[in-house]
């Protein structure tokens, strides 16, 4: 299963205006690794001050007593057979490590098993539902029979159902391919890792993917997907904060923002004139936005940081230059898609 819509998050209402305003301040102040955490208020640290989860005891671990997190890493990527999951794991190949992907259709799984093997030799690839607790429960089991451990965990897997409608028009079929993918398979998927990663002496790091409509901007034709991936962030926030009520220091939730990528889900939403002008503008191929991600990630282990981080590959100052390029120069026009 591939990874859903990659819309950058604060430019999705801005695809369906009669010209592309400058960018809203509140993105574009965020550095491309915006270090954050956000801790629970006064009141909740005041009822779980004292909380300890059974979980919690299992990493009881020294920082003196845990095993380092040196390279090569052990990476899962769900939702990795194609997309900017591929290409993830393409280049986590590139530098050494060793990778899981995973998608809900057997033949995928297979087909890019096969294509990474010619490349890059022996590979792990196994089906997955993220939807279904037993699947993942089952990905889990074979990570750790082929790997032994994961360092490294992203949560890429993602739906739109390849719909660009309003809501009022979308079918229930839709609606839960998109929800149940988007939330439940994350959530399930957090929670496998989580528990996996506690019992693991290196400890280990969950990335979450966000999207469009994840800073709480509207996405209209695609409001399920944008809600979705609003709830993708406070998930993230929560598991932040439920770690530290924990005590838990060898498991970190960051998330990761891909930006726009010219994925097949991405390019058939190309209908409007203001998606058009976006995707010319702003989108990059998953290969190029791979390549910027992942030595991103591989420095966070390696620099031994245990704090939460948000990776982005679209920063400010790269969206400004490139619409300021385009309405200034006409750079960029007709890149992906003619525009009208």
């Amino acid at each position: 299963m591939s990874n859903g819509l990659h819309f950058p998050s604060s430019l999705s209402t801005q695809r369906f205006l009669p010209l592309p305003p400058p960018p809203p301040p509140l993105f574009f102040t965020v550095a491309s690794r915006q270090k954050y955490f956000h801790p629970p208020d006064t009141t909740t640290c005041s009822v779980a001050a004292n909380f300890k989860s059974p979980l919690a005891k299992t990493q009881s671990l020294s920082f003196a007593d845990r095993d380092p997190m040196i390279p090569p890493y052990n990476v899962l990527i769900t939702g990795s057979t194609k997309g900017i999951g591929y290409a993830l794991a393409k280049e986590f190949l590139k530098a050494g490590d060793n990778v899981i992907i995973c998608s809900r259709s057997s033949e995928r799984v297979e087909s890019a098993v096969q294509s990474l093997k010619e490349e890059f030799g022996d590979h792990h690839g196994t089906k997955c539902d993220v939807r279904e607790g037993e699947d993942v429960k089952n990905l889990v089991q074979f990570a750790q029979e082929n790997l032994k451990y994961i360092d490294i965990w992203i949560n890429n897997a993602g739906s739109n159902a390849y719909s660009y409608k309003p809501l009022a028009e979308a079918s229930d079929a839709d609606l839960l391919e998109v929800v149940t993918t988007n939330i439940l398979g994350l959530m399930i998927c957090c929670r496998e890792a989580i528990k996996m990663m506690l019992n693991q002496p290196r400890g280990g790091h969950i990335f979450n993917i966000d999207g469009a409509g994840s800073d709480g901007r509207p996405t209209p034709r695609f409001a399920a997907y944008g809600a979705t991936k609003r709830s993708v962030v406070h998930l993230t926030k929560s598991l932040q904060a439920e770690l530290q009520m924990q005590d838990v220091q060898n498991v970190v939730a960051h998330n990761l923002s891909p930006g726009m990528v010219t994925t097949d889900l991405l390019m058939s939403g190309a209908t409007t004139k203001q998606a058009k002008f976006f995707i010319n503008v702003l989108a990059e191929p998953a290969e190029v936005v791979a390549e910027y991600l992942v030595p991103n990630i591989r420095s966070i282990p390696a620099n031994g940081s245990r704090r939460p981080t948000y990776i982005r590959f679209l920063t400010g100052i790269k969206a400004y230059s490139q619409i300021f390029s385009r309405l200034a120069f006409g750079a960029r026009r007709n890149r992906y898609v003619f525009e009208d």
